[in-house]
């Protein structure tokens, strides 16, 4: 299944000629490479350093760290950086991985350090964290691949301001893809792929045992794909004691626990104030109930989303959504399709949707029918039917201000807004009597793309993205009137500008943003 629609380029070898020749290289970006010596400047790959280590050692606050593909000792962060100067460690290719641990059993550390970047590295068989973050505020880590970690791919504690995007996690062997713990507030964890994890694909922990307030509060979750997580238990989504939660354009789907569960167990109080929208949650057929609110995680907003439970075990207490008494307050759920299993009384009670509708939820909502009538093809592919009951089922009020789906697609493209994670794309106006060809390649767009930005003139068409080298949108444009894109919004590292149409791509180009 394509789970997120991005273009892919395929001209590493023009970047490793950028990189060797030395071009678009400024002070402070240092290179790591399997071939170096810690004798070594650093200062280019000719004269790269040896070890991860000496380079986490030897650098401050605005500096880069390159990393070439080959096997490494990972590293342990305890420099910071600052918000105009942030410290990054960015892989060059797709192979830059790190098999073998720190001094904390980690492959990466990063501990009372702030405004760090790790970029691209694949964080494999460490005996505890692929990544861990501890006391780190304001740091990202985007484009990882964790796998077949002991522990976690990604573990983070006491880490305010949080960008977790784009990473792989999988085969975490004990616990999860990605755990962020310890009070951390404003977590922001979009477009990433966790599967196949012992626990849950996403956990939030606030952990008041550990110190802090013992509450994350404000964390966004969204974008995210979630499957076959959750045979030892742990939903795709667990949140303890994570308060006004907004997750939307989620695909969760085959996940052997619950899909979302709101509750409190290590936190000092529960998950309150939860907005779900737009998500798809499809379980497996020994999955528990898709959306749970327990332990008085009051005040749930569930609207616009597809929460089917595939086991039709007419007896078994599993289904939709299950509110566990000192849930209720504050609830509310609609525009929502739903299997005839739902609770206000726990995970061990069940009535029927006519019945739920009684006590003022769902009223506008719809049993689900077959997967095979909702979804293109159920358990690989997830986008809507053209006929599909979740098209034009939603009702755009109760969309929290989600104007995209799960791969940018403007809500609504109907007459109302779509059930579930994605937006069901409408039909191009074709002329049906015209013979032969209508396109006519546009000319060269002015586009400039200078030191720290780029511009455009008016009048051009389509959108433009701006991506990684490996294909991974970063930056979705509005390109109808004349603008600009600064880079001061992007890591240093290489990047693609793309502009694209119905027709597919209409011209692109490669540059470097090197940092401040």
């Amino acid at each position: 299944m394509k789970h997120l629609s991005i273009f892919r380029f395929h001209s590493l070898l023009f970047v490793v000629f950028l990189l060797a020749s030395g071009q678009w290289c400024m002070a402070a970006t240092k290179y790591v490479s399997n071939t170096g010596n810690n004798a070594n400047s650093g200062n280019s790959l000719a004269q790269a350093w040896l070890t991860l280590q000496w380079a986490a050692d030897h650098v401050g606050a605005g500096d880069s760290v390159w990393i070439a593909n080959g096997t490494y000792v990972g590293f342990d962060m305890r420099t910071t950086g600052t918000a105009t100067n942030p410290i990054v460690f960015i892989a060059i290719g797709n192979s830059a991985i790190i098999n073998l641990p720190t001094g904390t059993t980690d492959g990466i550390n990063v501990e009372d350090a702030d405004y760090i970047e790790i970029n691209g590295v694949r964080a494999i068989n460490l005996p505890r964290n692929g990544i861990r973050l501890v006391f780190a505020n304001h740091c990202i880590v985007r484009n990882t691949y964790c796998d077949h970690n002991q522990k976690r791919g990604i573990f983070t504690g006491f880490t305010d301001d949080l960008l977790l995007e784009y990473n792989e996690c999988l085969n975490s062997i004990d616990e999860h893809g990605i755990y962020v713990s310890n009070s951390s507030d404003r977590s922001i964890i979009r477009y990433n792929i966790c599967h196949h994890n012992h626990g849950g694909g996403i956990q939030i922990n606030a952990d008041i045992s550990q110190g802090g307030d013992g509450i994350s509060t404000d964390p966004e979750i969204y974008g995210n794909v979630l499957y076959e997580n959750g045979v030892g238990g742990g939903a795709a989504i667990n949140l303890d004691g994570a308060q006004s939660a907004f997750i939307y354009n989620n695909l969760i789907y085959q996940n052997h626990a619950t899909g979302i569960a709101l509750f409190q167990q290590d936190a000092a109080a529960p998950s309150i104030n939860a907005t779900i929208v737009h998500n798809t949650i499809v379980s497996a057929t020994d999955g528990r109930w898709c959306i749970i609110a327990v332990n008085g995680s009051l005040g749930a907003q569930i609207y616009n989303n597809i929460i089917i439970q595939t086991n039709t075990s007419p007896s078994l207490p599993r289904g939709s959504i299950a509110l566990d008494p000192d849930a209720v307050s504050g609830f509310g759920s609609d525009y929502n399709i739903v299997i005839n299993k739902l609770s206000k009384m726990g995970d061990g009670a069940f009535v029927t949707l006519s019945t739920w509708q009684t006590y003022g939820y769902d009223t506008h909502s719809i049993l689900a029918g077959p997967l095979a009538s909702i979804f293109v093809s159920p358990g690989s592919d997830y986008h809507l039917l053209t006929n599909s009951p979740a098209v034009n089922a939603g009702n755009i009020s109760f969309s929290s201000g989600v104007a995209t789906d799960i791969e940018g697609t403007s809500r609504p493209q109907g007459g109302q807004v779509d059930m579930g994670a994605y937006e069901l794309q409408g039909p191009l106006s074709i002329d049906t009597n015209h013979v032969g060809p209508t396109y006519v390649k546009k000319p060269e767009p002015h586009i400039v793309i200078g030191r720290e930005s780029i511009s455009w003139p008016e009048d051009l068409e389509g959108k433009m993205n701006i991506m990684t080298v490996e294909g991974k949108v970063v930056a979705h444009l509005d390109i109808s009137s004349e603008g600009e894109y600064s880079f001061h919004e992007l890591i240093p590292g290489i990047y693609a500008a793309s502009i694209y149409d119905s027709n597919g791509i209409q011209w692109s180009r490669w540059f470097v943003w090197a940092g401040r």
